[in-house]
């Protein structure tokens, strides 16, 4: 199945594929445990010592890879925030951040949240139920998985130098942008001038423009995905580059035309 059809099935059962996660017995068991437990969590102690609440909120995060690595991640849920040289601060993957503001304990180990409030747990269980629905597509299409990842992410996006920090963000960005993957070696400050040149950061809060890169995204990638470059027309062209400089040659391709898509594809 090619990333287009794939996306296109998630997105027109996206509603029931959440509620199906939701539902099953191992993420109802676990959602179910959560919410019995977080609410007498009074310190980081209390999180650590609760295998299931902790591997929960390290899942929410996208952090089950790290979930062995309990002594960094302790280190850096009670880092002080203020403090530029501290772990939390140190750290460039944004999802220890995003764990580290959710949580919210202070340097001494003290919960300085409440647990208890329902809002907040339901903010949890749904940062939880949506990364099993991410995974499960980038089970199904690492293209798919991609641009589930960008969806989610790019809400967050301030300046060129959050997307470039971030694979999923700058890939389909550059795809998109007909941006060489090749420049993803130049200084950081070159690639920020490049894409700076390429993308208007307001395109990203307008939910037709995000749909146009992503579909262009999906398009480029199915074209390229499994041939080789020499007999691939659309690759060689959004890869063309000079030997001098890191610069690239300008290309013109008519990206309406490579994107567009059937008003029917089931028909």
């Amino acid at each position: 199945m090619s990333a287009g059809t794939g996306l296109a099935l998630l997105d027109a059962t996206k509603d029931k594929s959440l509620a199906l996660i939701r539902s099953s017995a191992q993420h109802e068991r676990a959602i179910s445990q959560f919410r019995e437990k977080i609410a007498d969590v009074s310190s980081i102690d209390d999180l650590m010592k609760d295998q299931d609440l902790y591997a929960f909120v390290m899942r929410a995060h996208d952090l089950e890879d790290q979930i062995f690595g309990k002594a960094l991640i302790r280190k850096m849920l009670t880092s002080d925030v203020s403090d530029r040289k501290s772990l939390v601060n140190r750290l460039t993957d944004q999802r220890f951040k995003d764990m580290h503001a959710d949580m919210g304990f202070s340097p001494s180990g003290a919960a300085s949240g409440d647990f208890s409030d329902p809002a907040w747990q339901q903010k949890m269980i749904d940062r939880y139920v949506t990364r099993q629905y991410i995974n499960a597509g980038e089970e199904q299409n690492e293209t798919v998985g991609r641009v589930l990842e960008f969806r989610e992410k790019v809400a967050g996006v301030r300046n060129v130098f959050d997307i470039l920090k971030d694979k999923d963000l700058s890939t389909v960005l550059r795809t998109a942008l007909g941006i060489p993957e090749a420049t993803a070696g130049l200084d950081i400050d070159k690639q920020a001038e490049i894409l700076e040149r390429k993308l208007d950061l307001a395109d990203l809060k307008d939910p037709k423009e995000l749909d146009r890169l992503v579909r262009t995204y999906v398009t480029i990638s199915d074209a390229t995905s499994g041939q080789s470059t020499q007999n691939n027309a659309a690759l060689q062209l959004l890869s063309g580059m000079n030997s001098g400089g890191g610069d690239f040659l300008p290309v013109t391709i008519d990206i309406a035309a490579i994107t567009a898509l059937p008003r029917r594809p089931y028909a």
